[in-house]
């Protein structure tokens, strides 16, 4: 199927909702109001009630429960509960779609964040960008699902959906991968052209003259949370490393390649925001 088909298939674009589309605004302004975006987060009571079942589950390990937005801006910060009210949106969107397991692909989502972040802030780069676009730099893969299930699930048989070499399957198969398919999805609802092109270009940062850096870390985060996922150990996460990005960005590679990340989490509860 064509991209431009997959797109205008029924429910592939969900529509943002109006408290998205105001949070997305907030990612341009240089000072933010927490009570403002607490409040305008508390006028959808589901949303909410996703935010809440993430922050306090097991995934982030707070040492106390939260009860409203604003404890858990409080807590968590701006860049981290923003991130997750749009990712519940995703979860309220996309709320149950074909073979994916979907408490894997939001902790998969969630150590690839996580990743982007703490790779992110050495190198000086933008960490709210970095852990919004690691959050979804995968959504396309349930725009997918929804649009053409039957062809996903074969290729599934042969390609895990976290697998290294799935872009690069979905490439070949289709003509592109989920990156195009969630850079439109981002642009649907209006997201910043700067992580629009991030999650465009995660699986080639820096090919045809782009030259994005965001694209680059999240190309590291998630290369390190897919691994996390497929269980490598030492020689394979030194050999599969992608070393080009890596010294584009000025990354110190013992940040990531060693077994334990402190940007990992490994529990089963991801709390999935469905």
């Amino acid at each position: 199927m064509q991209i431009e088909k997959l797109l205008k298939q029924p429910n592939a674009l969900p529509a943002a909702p109006k408290v998205v589309r105001k949070l997305i605004a907030t990612f341009d302004q240089e000072e933010v109001d927490m009570s403002q975006v607490a409040a305008l987060i508390q006028d959808d009571p589901v949303l909410t009630a996703k935010l809440l079942k993430m922050a306090n589950s097991a995934f982030f390990g707070l040492t106390r429960s939260v009860s409203n937005a604003k404890e858990a801006i409080n807590v968590l910060g701006l860049i981290k509960v923003r991130a997750l009210v749009i990712a519940a949106s995703f979860g309220e969107g996309f709320h149950c779609v074909g073979s994916v397991n979907m408490n894997q692909f939001w902790r998969y989502s969630l150590n690839s964040a996580n990743l982007a972040r703490y790779i992110a802030l050495p190198i000086r780069i933008d960490e709210s960008t970095a852990f919004t676009s690691g959050l979804i730099h995968n959504i396309g893969e349930l725009v997918m699902h929804v649009g053409m299930p039957e062809a996903m699930i074969d290729l599934e048989r042969s390609v895990p959906m976290l697998d290294l070499k799935r872009a690069n399957a979905e490439k070949g198969l289709f003509g592109y991968s989920y990156a195009d398919v969630g850079a439109a999805l981002a642009r649907e609802w209006h997201f910043p052209k700067r992580m629009i092109t991030a999650i465009e270009h995660q699986c080639a940062p820096f090919e045809n003259e782009t030259y994005e850096p965001i694209a680059g870390v999240v190309h590291i985060a998630s290369w390190r949370a897919r691994a996390e996922e497929g269980h490598m150990r030492s020689e394979m996460l030194i050999n599969t490393y992608p070393d080009p990005v890596g010294l584009a960005l000025g990354i110190d590679p013992d940040i990531v390649v060693g077994e334990e990340n402190p940007a990992l989490t490994r529990t089963e509860d991801a709390s999935e925001p469905a």
